[in-house]
C-alpha cells in the first residue's frame, strides 16, 4: 500500500466530522485527486504543510507499532490542525477516500497520482 494512501486514511481519522460537507457521500474521482495535487503542488506553503502531514503520518505509524495511544492522539490532533490549512478541497478529498478500496484499480490509480506529492517531499 502506498504511504500517501495510508497518510490519507490517517488524516481522515484525525479530521473532525463537522469539517466535511453535509449530505450524501460523493464518489472521489481521479480528476478530484489531480485537482487537489495541482493545488497543493503549486503553493509552496501548502506543499510544506502536506509534507509535514506525511511526517506526522510516519510518526503515527511508529506510535501505533508501540501501542502508544496518547502519542497517536497528540499527533492526530496536530494532523487535524494542519489538514485544515490545505483547504476544503483537501478535506473533501480525504472524506471521499474513505470509500476507495486501495487495492482496486481506482485506488491504485489514486495512489499513483498522490505519489506526485510524495516526490515533492523527498528527503
Amino acid at each position: 500500500m502506498k504511504l500517501k494512501f495510508i497518510v490519507a486514511v490517517l488524516a481522515i481519522a484525525a479530521v473532525p466530522v463537522g469539517a466535511f460537507a453535509q449530505g450524501a457521500p460523493v464518489k472521489t474521482t481521479k480528476a478530484d485527486v489531480q485537482k487537489v495535487v495541482k493545488m497543493i503542488s503549486s503553493d509552496k506553503a501548502k506543499t510544506q504543510t502536506y509534507c509535514d502531514i506525511a511526517k506526522l503520518g510516519d510518526q503515527i505509524g511508529d506510535a501505533d507499532a508501540k501501542k502508544d495511544t496518547k502519542k497517536i492522539d497528540e499527533l492526530s490532533k496536530q494532523m487535524d490542525d494542519m489538514s485544515t490549512k490545505l483547504g476544503p478541497e483537501y478535506l473533501a478529498l480525504m472524506d471521499g477516500l474513505q470509500d476507495v478500496d486501495p487495492n482496486s484499480k481506482d485506488g491504485k490509480d489514486i495512489a499513483a497520482i498522490l505519489d506526485g506529492l510524495d516526490k515533492l517531499c523527498a528527503k
